[in-house]
């Protein structure tokens, strides 16, 4: 069992940034992949960056270049460092781990507003 607790949410001006940390309980924790999606109003869930138990990392198109994911498998964190926010990054962030089992955390609220 893993339970994710996802922080650093937050209201940010355009062109601000946030680090969002997503922090797991259990051990196993370098097994697993681990990735950012957000749920915007009215939108679907989106697959917002992705790294897996090798360090190797993917991100959706419109946030390459202004994001990086990062892990610390020895504090069971991982991290996403979000640079030139826009008004459309604004959303809810969800951290998910996924190996033999898929887990999800309760969602940190992201807005970008002037």
């Amino acid at each position: 069992q893993v339970q994710l607790v996802e922080s650093g949410g937050g209201l940010v001006q355009p062109g601000g940034s946030l680090r969002l940390s997503c922090a797991a309980s259990g051990y196993m924790f370098r097994f697993y992949a681990i990735s950012w999606h957000r749920h915007a109003p009215g939108k679907q869930r989106e697959l917002v960056a992705h790294i897996d138990s090798s360090g190797n990392t993917n991100y959706t198109d419109s946030v390459k270049g202004r994001f990086t994911i990062s892990r610390d498998n020895s504090k069971n964190t991982v991290l996403l460092q979000m640079n030139n926010l826009k008004p459309e990054d604004t959303a809810v962030y969800y951290c998910n781990a996924q190996w033999t089992q898929s887990y999800w955390g309760q969602g940190t609220q992201v807005t970008v507003s002037s």
